[in-house]
This record gives structure tokens, sequence and C-alpha cells, in this order.
């Protein structure tokens, strides 16, 4: 393996934290020496933790420093003795993981639970010792981030440790933000270790850390993450990118200069800016390779704007597209649709009159805070944001790190109690790189991976309920549940009032969501008859015949003529209606109002008056419209039965994107029950319109 995989310190533009402030690169060796050397005078930090105590000083300048100093002399204590597979004594791992944290910004309770990460797993430090010396939130952190016992769980310990820790998660997202630093520092680190665990490690991280890292926000732990991984499961791909920088590097590069011209542009425009070059990291080199080619010196890097308001970055951005050219295919705007883990910047691109182009970032400096740090940044999110809130104190607290990722991680964990079967979803939920919101009809949201169907929608709304959804209306039109949703669609969910009835199989292939693949087999699996009955072939149309068929009712003046009701508008009494002498010397009956009374008098047909005889009954067909279920066919009989009406026949025609037509000509006892007939035929479950032919 390289150098440079085991020892970050060979490429560090692929560690963010030593581009700020130039603070020196710390000596972790020396500091854990000086640790094990024994505690300091009472009136001051320890040695060991002032980098940490300057880091933090520098975001948070009024914090309390004597709590850090407690938990530090409790951690040095309890690992005192005890060493890494690296030859380091253990407490520079807590405080490594600690130093990370408080480069990002993480507040005091953070950066004491951090040092304690590793107490209650490693040394004999209890849980109730950790609350009664720091408090209940710094225990919960601690236990948050603490693995289960292997003796326990055996093979399944991982995926239970990454299960008990989103459930923590839930609760109190600086849990992750403490797990994310320790597995960087033990990548930084991994070279110690075998090439086939550096490998199941790489790998892990690359499955679940990386894009949980990602989804919270923090970029400035992700990019790194990516390099170390790419260096260890990809060494060949790895080397030539290193190679790659290392050529540019040595060559003349553009970018500098064309920041120059923008901070000119900018002063000229009066607009406060700070212009930084940032080199991009070594995976997303590598990416653009891949996709562009050969690569030119303004590839290698991006111009970072940072202004002091929103307002300022629209102002940049007028200014760079009028005085450069702009590449428009590049235009992003992610302040005004942020994504979903709170990332907000402008993206463009410029050429510049020597041909190059440069990619360009703006984003104020809150932005950039929050999007090198994600919730890190966000401090304490449980802390009353103003004196006089007026939220009641028994209401669920309000937490802004809850997207609607993570509240579906924690709902589907709880239908997965397989270990394999969690661990395997979870990886491919955290998989899903984009997000959308939908809007639901009762005005609430709901957040789904990009790809997801109405049958995510229905499970994500109404959980198990949703097994009876029956169709589903998307920005007001009436559509198949397979029907994929996008960013901003309203959806409306049609429930069953039947609650016996459940899902087709052929959900499983439109389900792109965890909780509603786990649900939808769970049911399957749990009604084997009904998961066969569901799954059914193309088939041509059903017809049903009657065992009789029934006279018209319709009286013609015209002696002796054959009276045939119009099947293209089935008059029932009391219709208008209209006759019209045709071959055969029959005369056949249409509605006033139907189509064919016109072209009946275009080609000039004898018109003949008709009238209804004084009997009640009455044929007429009906077209019932519905989402394709199990027994439809017999639930709608059924229904017409109630209404005391005979069937003289019946199509139905093969499903078409899960909908199904149904064509019934109906005798009806009294012409006056027709309303109610067609009002009990649309009560049916799954029957969403019913009209006369």
């Amino acid at each position: 393996m390289s150098a440079e995989a085991t020892n970050p310190e060979a490429h560090p533009e692929a560690r963010p934290e030593l581009r700020r402030r130039g603070r020196s690169r710390l000596d972790l060796r020396r500091l854990g020496r000086a640790a094990l050397l024994g505690p300091t005078s009472r009136d001051r930090l320890p040695d060991a933790i002032g980098h940490v105590a300057e880091a933090h000083r520098a975001h948070h300048p009024d914090a309390d420093m004597s709590i850090l100093r407690r938990a530090y002399l409790l951690a040095e204590s309890s690992h005192r003795g005890q060493m890494r597979k690296s030859g380091e004594p253990y407490i520079t791992h807590p405080l490594a993981v600690t130093l990370i944290l408080a480069e990002l910004g993480a507040e005091t309770t953070t950066l004491t639970a951090s040092l304690l990460h590793d107490t209650v797993e490693d040394t004999d430090v209890t849980l109730d010792q950790v609350r009664a010396e720091f408090g209940d939130e710094v225990r919960f952190i601690v236990d948050g981030v603490t693995k289960v016992e292997k003796i326990d769980y055996g093979a399944a310990a991982e995926p239970e440790t990454f299960r008990k820790m989103l459930v923590a998660t839930g609760n109190d997202v600086r849990v992750m933000s403490i797990k994310l630093a320790d597995r960087l520092h033990n990548m930084r680190t991994l070279g110690v270790m075998r090439p086939e665990k550096q490998a199941r490690i790489a790998k892990v991280t690359r499955d679940v850390l990386i894009p949980l890292a990602e989804r919270l926000g923090v970029q400035a732990l992700k990019t790194e993450l990516e390099d170390l991984v790419f260096a260890i499961l990809h060494p060949e791909e790895y080397e030539s990118t290193r190679a790659l920088i290392a050529a540019h590097a040595g060559e003349s590069d553009p970018l500098p200069g064309i920041a120059d011209s923008v901070r000119t542009v900018l002063r000229e425009a009066g607009i406060a800016a700070e212009v930084q070059v940032r080199p991009r990291h070594f995976v997303s080199v590598h990416r653009i390779s891949r996709t562009r080619g050969e690569l030119r010196g303004s590839d290698f890097g991006r111009i970072l704007i940072l202004v002091g308001e929103n307002a300022d970055c629209y102002a940049v951005l007028g200014e760079l597209h009028t005085c450069f050219t702009p590449v428009v295919s590049e235009f992003k705007d992610f302040i005004a649709t942020p994504k979903f883990n709170l990332y907000q910047s402008l993206h463009t691109a410029v050429a510049t009159p020597e041909g190059y182009v440069a990619e360009v970032i703006v984003r104020t400096r809150q932005m950039h805070r929050v999007a090198e740090a994600g919730v890190v940044a966000l401090g304490n999110p449980y802390a009353t944001a103003t004196p006089d809130a007026t939220a009641h104190p028994d209401e669920e607290r309000a937490d802004p790190t809850r997207p609607g990722w993570l509240s579906r991680l924690l709902d589907w964990q709880q239908s997965a109690p397989d270990p394999d079967t969690f661990w395997t979803v979870l990886r491919a939920e955290l998989a899903q790189d984009r997000e959308i919101t939908v809007f639901r009809a009762d005005g609430g949201t709901l957040g789904l991976p990009a790809g997801a169907s109405c049958i995510d929608a229905a499970y994500a709304q109404h959980g198990e309920a949703a097994h009876g959804c029956i169709g589903a209306r998307v920005n007001g039109r009436l559509t198949s549940l397979s029907s994929p949703l996008s960013d901003g669609d309203t959806v409306q969910l049609l429930l069953a009032q039947d609650t016996s009835s459940g899902p087709a199989a052929e959900w499983l292939d439109h389900a792109r969501t965890p909780a509603a693949r786990i649900a939808i087999s769970s049911w399957l699996d749990a009604h084997p008859d009904r998961a066969m009955a569901t799954t059914t072939a193309a088939r041509a149309p059903l017809s049903v015949v009657g065992a009789r068929g029934g006279g018209a009712n319709a009286v013609a003046d015209l002696p002796d003529a054959t009276v045939r009701l119009a099947g293209c508008c089935t008059p029932v009494p009391p219709d208008a209606v209209a006759g019209f002498l045709v071959r055969g010397g029959a005369v056949t009956v249409h509605r006033v109002q139907c189509a064919a009374v016109a072209q009946m008098r275009a080609v000039g047909r004898t018109s003949v008056a008709v009238h209804w005889r004084a009997t009640a009954d009455c044929r007429v067909t009906l077209l019932a419209e519905s989402f394709g279920r199990p027994h439809l066919l017999a639930d709608l009989t059924e229904a017409i039965a109630r209404e005391g009406v005979e069937v003289v026949s019946a199509t139905v025609e093969p499903p078409v994107e899960g909908r199904v037509r149904h064509t019934y000509t109906l005798q009806l006892p009294d012409a006056a029950g027709l309303s109610a007939l067609m009002r009990a035929m649309r009560d049916v479950p799954g029957v969403y319109d019913v009209s006369r032919a």
C-alpha cells in the first residue's frame, strides 16, 4: 500500500482541517506520553488537550473548559496503560477524535462525550458514573456510540451496533457526529492492520459511514473518508490520481489568476467578499477525469466566494455572469432549494478569455460553516432557540437534524428484526443519494428517495394501513400506484374501506423504500394464498352473460316496428329520447344528448316519436373504472345483486397500468334505482368512477 494511504500527512490536501488557520500538525505520540505522566494542577487544562481547547475557543470563546478538563482526566486515568495497535498510548485516540470535532465547531457537550466515548466500552467506567459526573446528555451520547458486546451478538454484533447507533441518533444526532470522527481517525491509522481487515473496514466505511456523513452534511469528514477508502480499495486508481495531481503541481495553475480577476470585479462592484481557490480532493479529481478525459489546469480546483448575506450571493452571481461568459448548464441554485442534507450554495461556471472554464461556488459564511460541518455546526439541536419560546413542555422537541431519511430508517428498522436483513437494507437505503419532497393532500409533506412511487408514499404516510391502498391522485389526476413521483408533486392516496384487502406481489417491483418493501413482503409471507391470487398474467377480456335478456320498454309511434335501445348511450326512463328508422324497419332509440342523434339527422334518417311504457323496468349499460385488485369482479357483482339488479352481460378488459375497465349491461326492475345502483358500485373498494356507456 502507498504511504499516503496509511499516512495522511503525505497528502494534506485530503485533510481539510490542516488547511484551516495554519495550525501545526499535532504530534499525538508526544501528547500521549505527556498524558501518561499524570494529572496537572487543578487550575489549568492539561497540556495534552491544549490544542483541543484552542480549537474549541476559536468557535466558542465563552465555553466552560473545566468540563473538558474533568472529562480528559477521567479518560486519561481510565485508559492509562492501554496501547493502540499502532503503539501509541490509547488516550491519543479520544484526543484525536475530539480535536477533529473541535475543529468543526462542535459544542462542549459533544467534545466531553467524545473524550469519554471509549471509556464504557474499554475500561471499568460505567454509564452511571458518566451520568453522575457529566449529566444525562453526555451519558446518552456515550451509550449511543458504545458497541454491543460481541459475546452476546456474535456475527450480528456489527449490524446491531449500527442499529443501536441509528436509534440513538434519532434522539440525539451528536451520537453519529462522534462515530464519524471516530471512524476518520481509525481510517487514518489503518495501515497497522492486516490488508484483509483494512479492506473490510474500508467497505463498511464506504457503504455506511460515508453516505451517513453525506446525509448529515459533514463534508469535511466525508471527503477525507472517501480519499482514505479510495486508497485502500482502489490502490491502482489512487496511485494514478496521485501522480496526476503531483504532475499538475509542477505546472502553471490558472485558478489563482482567475480568482484575482474575480476579486477585482467584486471590489469594483462594491461587494465585500472573500475569494479562495479550493483544490479538489483525490476522489473528486478521479471522478472528473473519468467524465472529462484529459484534465486542464482549472479542473483541479474550484473558486469559493464567501459573502455576508443571502442577497450578496445573487449579487455576486450577477457580476460573474456579466463580466465573464457563463456556462448556463452548470448553474444550480441550492439556496432557493437546499439539499436534503442542509447544504446551501450557488454553483456556476464561467469561461475566461484564455479558454479556461472555472467552477465557482458562492455562499455565505454561515452556509460555508454548515457545508463543511453539517449537523456539527448546529451545536446542540435541543437547546431552546429563544428565551421566550412558547412550546409546550410536553410537546416533542423540534429537531432540525432529523430529516425524512433518518425518520424512515428509524421506522423500517423496527420491522427488520433479522440483523442480515437490516444490514442489507441499510446499505441499499443509504445508496439512494437524492431525496424528493412531495406534498400530502392534507397539507403535510413526505420526504422520499428519488425514484419513489405512489406505493412508497402510501406506506410513508399510512404505515400498514397502506395495504389497502387502491390508487392515487397525483397533482389532481388519477394515476396508478406504480407511478413514480417527482419533487414537488402533490399526492392523495386512496384507501379501501375493506381492511382485509392487501398488496399485490407486483408492488415490490415499484417500491423503493425499505419500509414499503418490508411491509409488503411481510404481508405476502403471512398470506401466501392471497399472494398467489394477486399474481395474474395479462389475459383476454372476460365476458359474463346472464341467463336471460330483457325486452326494451320504449314504444315507437310506428305500428309493428321493432324498437331497440341504442348501445352507445343506453337510454332509460325518464331520459328524453329520440327515435330513428334504420334498415330492416327497426327503430333505434337514443338519448337526445347522444352524439349519434346529430349524425342520424345529418344523413337524413327518418325521425320517429317514441315514449316510455308505463312499466318501470329498463336495461342500461354502465362502465366501471377501477384499480386492479383480487376479487374485484366478485365484489362488484355482489354490490349489483344487493341492489336487486340483474346482470345481462359483463366484460372485463385486461389491466392497463394497474387500471381495469368493466362494462356491465344490467336489467333494472325500476329505472328510478339507477342513481342508487351507480353509487353502490362506486363504493366498492378500488372503483373510482362509474358512468353510463
